[in-house]
């Protein structure tokens, strides 16, 4: 087996990837953690999705956690008889509730307290930037805006209203009726799109452990399941620290958020973000154009090649593809791509962003000494930990040792796929012994059948043991026979 990768790779699947061959390429390649975006997918490719993923990935025995990333309160324009030319000082009007000026072209939005929550003055972005909008009018039913760039609005067109806090519910009907899916289909985590406050991630949180979705994950022995907070507009990032406490894990949603802030704000609120999420030790993600060419071309360009290389030298968690995996031309080429990179960056010795967190915690702070003993001991020493709930494998992974690989054990085959979105940590799964000799003997017997480990090396074991009747938290170092 490769020796693993520490930076994760997300695959969004769509119409490029959904083959069982396609899909099998990509989880031989080392792919991690596959991606449906509920902005495009249907009901029917979900389900089958998800069945074609869990199957191979038991085939191959390679866990592959699966994201359901929901839509969230998008704002649309509405249906056009024909694309609309605009030139820098057009005047259209934005309409709600059925309005439809005469003597004025309009376009319909879908959300009727549009022109509640704007005002003149406020921009308005329409098409993932591509259109520029000024309001220079605001009447009950409509806001007759400037172009302020020229371009060719086409219909159900996606609305950006930097700054501007909108009264829209966290959650859609649409997203409703998908996270009942997800927890049907047993998805491992769910991202949520456009988080303003920690109070959306509540409510989803809300819905996840409701007694019926408990009853149906415990009926179906699934782990309780994680939520990933995508930051994308400035009310989130104002409510940065909060919505990090609140969430299990952070995505740097780069599209949306790149049109909100101005662009060269952009690499310094990437920064930002990830760092914070170092600080308190919550996997981050950087998602969004980051070989976007690729999508068309077989090679990237050098500015996308630095663009991984950045999120990699920053230490997030994971790196995400788009596009250039769901309708790409190119989705093998592009994870491939990807990986070489994210490899070549890790090799460097100089990443040490979290070297000097001090943990509070006792656990912390002995897993913290463990990674310290597995870089000491030089020569790629691994480190292994048995984990019931995660927070083990987490918390190593929270202190990216330079050089240890992290081997994470446990016996909840639940949780499996959730650690798979850690930093550095390779999850396997074994039935644990009631003696923790036994479970160190089977995970390294495990390691050396898939060429991980080498007789005559060494290991740093995290484990329990059994002292004057009780159970206490040790590292040992362990010789490999």
């Amino acid at each position: 087996m490769k020796p693993p990768r520490r930076t994760k790779i997300i695959a969004t699947i769509g119409p490029a990837t959904e083959t069982p061959g396609k899909l099998e390429a990509l989880i031989k390649a080392g792919l991690e953690l596959a991606r449906l975006n509920m902005s495009h997918a249907t009901a029917e490719f979900t389900r089958a999705a998800v069945a074609r993923l869990r199957t191979i990935s038991a085939k191959l025995e390679r866990p592959v956690g699966i994201i359901m990333d929901i839509q969230g309160p998008a704002i649309r324009t509405g249906d056009l008889p024909a694309d609309l030319e605009l030139k820098p000082g057009d005047i259209i009007a934005l309409t709600v509730r059925g309005e439809s000026p005469v003597n004025i072209r309009s376009v319909g939005v879908n959300y009727d307290e549009f022109t509640d929550d704007l005002n003149v003055g406020d921009t308005v972005i329409l098409d993932n930037g591509n259109i520029r909008l000024k309001v220079r009018e605001k009447l009950p039913n409509q806001l007759r805006c400037e172009a302020l760039t020229a371009g060719m609005l086409g219909s159900r067109r996606h609305i950006n209203l930097p700054g501007v806090c909108v009264k829209l519910p966290a959650l859609t009907e649409k997203d409703l009726e998908d996270v009942q899916l997800g927890i049907e289909l047993g998805v491992d985590f769910f991202a949520m799109s456009f988080v303003r406050e920690a109070a959306d991630i509540r409510r989803l949180r809300d819905i996840l452990e409701a007694p019926s979705a408990v009853a149906k994950a415990s009926a179906a022995k699934q782990a309780p399941k994680k939520i990933i907070a995508k930051l994308e507009n400035q009310q989130g990032l104002a409510n940065l620290d909060e919505i990090i406490a609140a969430a299990d894990a952070v995505m740097v949603a780069r599209g949306d958020l790149g049109i909100e802030c101005a662009y060269e704000e952009l690499p310094i609120i990437q920064h930002r973000i990830i760092r914070s999420c170092l600080a308190c030790g919550k996997p981050v993600i950087v998602a969004t154009h980051m070989l976007e060419s690729m999508v068309v071309n077989p090679a990237p360009t050098r500015a996308e090649v630095s663009d991984v290389a950045t999120a990699v030298s920053q230490q997030a968690d994971a790196i995400m593809l788009s596009g250039e995996t769901s309708i790409g031309r190119y989705p093998v080429e592009c994870f491939a791509v990807m990986d070489r990179v994210a490899r070549r960056l890790e090799r460097r010795d100089d990443l040490v962003y979290t070297r000097h967190i001090a943990p509070e915690t006792s656990r912390a702070k002995l897993m913290k000494a463990a990674c310290e003993l597995a870089d000491d001991l030089g020569g790629a020493t691994p480190l292994v930990v048995f984990t019931r709930s995660g927070s083990m494998a987490a918390t190593s992974a929270w202190f990216r040792p330079r050089k240890t690989p992290i081997y994470a054990f446990t016996d909840n085959p639940a949780l499996l796929n959730q650690l798979t979105i850690l930093w550095g940590v390779q999850p396997f799964l074994i039935d644990f012994a009631d003696d923790p000799a036994v479970n160190g003997q089977t995970a390294t017997r495990v390691l050396r059948e898939k060429g991980l480990v080498s007789p005559g090396g060494q290991l740093v074991v995290v484990s329990d043991i059994r002292l004057h009747g009780g159970i206490i938290d040790t590292i040992q170092m362990r010789s490999i026979d």
